[in-house]
């Protein structure tokens, strides 16, 4: 699902910065940036992982209306 496109970091990796384009320069500032701020920038996900998320989703979709556990909540509270 998620991935990086273009060079990688192993192709560039071997290249000098003196050698890079302005656009493969700014590519690799960019990947960069990302892999610091989301360390699994670039990975994909496993498709079982991917059906465990989008599964996780539509229960949260489906959840409890607020109304509901409200009223159930009072009615514990009121035994205890």
């Amino acid at each position: 699902m998620w991935k990086r496109s273009g060079n990688s970091h192993k192709d560039i990796k071997e290249k000098k910065v003196g050698n890079m384009t302005v656009r493969e320069l700014k590519k690799l500032i960019k990947d960069t940036v990302l892999e610091v701020i989301d360390p699994d920038y670039g990975l994909e996900l496993r498709p079982e992982v991917e059906k465990e998320l989008r599964e996780s989703l539509k229960q949260k979709e489906n959840g409890i209306p607020l109304e509901t556990v409200t009223k159930e909540y009072e009615g514990i509270n009121n035994i205890i």
